[in-house]
């Protein structure tokens, strides 16, 4: 059984531009950001807590997210759903239009096939603003600060059944602030700073006591509870000044096997 993360980095070697949450892209206008992600039905929601609206608002929200990891917006969507006969398209596309007009970018195709299990893929494009440079994993360094953008546990705290939120803002205001290096909290605190560690060749030094934990939630929640799409990024010192309304969690160090304990969702294969 080989787990998702071993996954990843292999389909990595196959295809040299995975690497960050969304690919960065060559177009006239700029860099292009494209991002793709699957919500499925008993896996990522159970449809006996959840609505289809919701899930489908999840689909969208999980692959916005990614583009803010990078500093980006939204432009478009391509959605894609395989469904049962007896599925409520009208009650899905509801959540789809929510989680679109919230953020700006507009469906602009997709596909629509029978399957057994209910499958919402959906991928996004994007764009960073006023000619920037995206935000990657790759570049943090030695003696950055690393952040939060928010409380972490939300999420695992609610069952999950409540409605993420992608930090665009947030993302934007990072990067023109000059974060070096971001990722989205999707799998957990700690599995995706590490993520974040091992693309940047560094270590990590956090103070488990500064992270802020989610109302209702506990520390252990915050750290591996996943899907709260709030944002770790790095910052060099000098920038500190423009981050006070972020949370400081730790110090990047030059001890590249030094990790936070796994903890976090991982799916399994093979």
């Amino acid at each position: 059984m080989t787990g998702e993360f071993r996954q990843i980095e292999g389909l990595a070697s196959r295809y040299p531009a995975i690497g960050d949450d969304a690919a960065v892209v060559a177009a006239p206008a700029g860099p292009l950001l494209l991002a793709a992600d699957a919500v499925v039905a008993g896996v990522h929601a159970d449809l006996d807590a959840v609505g289809l609206d919701d899930l489908a608002w999840r689909a969208v929200v999980a692959n916005v997210s990614d583009i803010a990891a990078m500093g980006g917006r939204p432009l478009h969507l391509l959605v894609s759903v395989a469904a049962p006969s007896e599925t409520e398209l009208d009650l899905l596309f509801d959540g789809i239009d929510e989680a679109a007009r919230e953020y700006g970018c507009e469906v602009v195709g997709g596909d629509l096939t029978n399957a057994p299990s209910l499958i919402v893929a959906v991928s996004v494009t994007g764009t960073v603003p006023a000619g920037g440079a995206p935000v990657l994993r790759s570049g943090a360094r030695a003696g950055d600060d690393i952040y939060l953008t928010g409380p972490l546990g939300g999420a695992a705290a609610s069952g999950w059944h409540a409605r993420p939120r992608a930090r665009v803002e947030e993302g934007e205001r990072a990067r023109v602030g000059g974060a070096t290096a971001m990722i989205d909290v999707s799998d957990g605190l700690a599995a995706d700073l590490n993520h974040l560690a091992e693309s940047s060749g560094i270590g990590v030094d956090v103070a488990v006591a500064d992270v802020p934990v989610a109302e209702g939630a506990t520390l252990e929640q915050a750290l591996g509870g996943g899907e709260d799409y709030e944002l770790v990024f790095t910052a060099p010192p000098s920038a500190a000044s423009g981050f006070g309304w972020a949370v400081r969690i730790g110090v990047c160090t030059d001890d590249v096997g030094q990790r936070m304990e796994h903890a976090g969702w991982e799916h399994r294969f093979g």
